[in-house]
């Protein structure tokens, strides 16, 4: 869920430009009809009994795992209807909170439960399926519909620069671990909490940038004909109550992580990094497919790098910080296997959008891309020094 970028479609009444307060059954009957993936939601009820009635970790994760994919794109609703309402400015601070919410709530589960593993192989995952996942998905089916579709290069040019950064971030510690044997876990703990306080410092001008001195760039064609779907009541109770169940969701969900590596015989690794960012893109990537195929490739790049943006400079400083405050040795010092393969989805992304043109076979190597490196973390081994939690 894009930081300023998410779309909706939005039934306009041709009568009249005017803003028109739904009334509150409306604003239910938009909910239940916000979209197809709805139907998932009869989950949720089905991974609290597996939960409460043990039917086994592979039995909780799955359920729950489906549960969440609804509660995301239910999530990312009621924050942009609520966004719409406050002006640009706080809407994007809105959904800078909330726009990742579901893979930021099950990473601060993680990080309590100690799973640092899991925490760091779920926002690389976040990043990478981002990159590569949802925008080849993106140029392909646009590039099936359209022959050559077009975007601004200076706005993808600019997320690919500042994804570089948030790449340098992450190859420094591992870096600096390679190049020092001897290196001690304080080093490697108090560089990565200075470089997060950095990295969200760069968030914030980032935004300053996309909001204040050059909107231009932003702009999507038809931000103007957005207005809410929701009264104010309901849109905060619906992002309230989501968030609640997010959370309840996923705990089952990462408590059933150890059970389910045993039982398939997957790595936490391959969870993390393969698995768990399916739920948490789930919403965008259904968004990013749906516009790239109207043509509005501009809003596609948006939602997914604007995503990977908000998880690389957002979530993942924010990890380490949080970390920093409740004593759990979050740092930036990820696998260097793990740090390669990154740069190297950066690398081909920003290869591929640097001409500000897009088409079906970009697409596709972006996904040839993507199922190689979940191939190979399929056989990638958990490093020994993890510790469970």
């Amino acid at each position: 869920m894009s930081s300023t970028h998410t779309h909706r479609n939005v039934d306009v009444t041709e009568s009249s430009p005017l803003i028109h307060e739904p009334t509150t059954r409306q604003s239910l009957q938009r909910i239940v009809k916000a979209s197809w993936v709805n139907v998932l939601l009869v989950f949720i009820p089905l991974g609290f009994i597996a939960h409460f009635l043990k039917w086994g970790d592979t039995a909780v994760f799955l359920l729950n795992f489906f549960a969440i994919i609804p509660l995301a794109k239910l999530l990312g609703f009621a924050t942009e209807d609520i966004a719409l309402r406050t002006g640009q400015t706080i809407g994007a601070l809105l959904n800078a909170t909330f726009g990742n919410a579901v893979e930021l709530i099950i990473a601060i589960i993680a990080l309590k439960e100690g799973q640092i593993r899991v925490v760091q192989a779920s926002v690389m995952g976040s990043i990478i399926s981002n990159l590569l996942l949802v925008l080849g998905c993106c140029f392909l089916a646009g590039g099936l519909k359209y022959q050559v579709q077009e975007f601004n290069e200076t706005a993808a040019q600019t997320s690919a620069s500042l994804m570089a950064l948030a790449c340098i971030a992450l190859i420094i510690p591992a870096a600096f671990s390679v190049s020092i044997p001897a290196t001690q876990d304080y080093e490697i703990i108090n560089l990565s909490h200075y470089t997060a306080i950095v990295l969200l410092v760069v968030y914030g001008l980032y935004l300053l940038f996309q909001l204040k001195t050059h909107t231009e760039l932003y702009l999507t064609e038809d931000e103007d004909e957005q207005e809410p779907e929701l009264t104010l009541p309901v849109a905060m109770l619906l992002l309230a109550g989501v968030t609640v169940i997010v959370a309840v969701c996923g705990d089952f969900l990462v408590s059933s992580i150890e059970g389910i590596t045993e039982s398939l015989g997957l790595t936490k690794t391959f969870v993390g990094l393969i698995l768990l960012p399916i739920v948490g893109n789930a919403a965008e990537h259904v968004t990013a497919i749906t516009v790239a195929m109207k043509n509005k490739m501009q809003l596609a790049i948006g939602v997914a790098a604007g995503s990977s943006l908000q998880i690389a400079l957002f979530v993942t400083p924010f990890l380490v910080v949080l970390g920093w405050i409740i004593d759990q040795p979050m740092t930036l010092f990820f696998e260097v296997f793990e740090t390669v393969l990154l740069f190297v989805s950066v690398l081909i992304m920003n290869y591929l959008i640097q001409d500000g043109k897009s088409n079906w076979l970009e697409g596709a190597l972006l996904l040839a891309t993507y199922i190689i490196i979940a191939i190979a973390f399929y056989f990638y081994p958990d490093p020994v020094s993890e510790a469970p939690a």
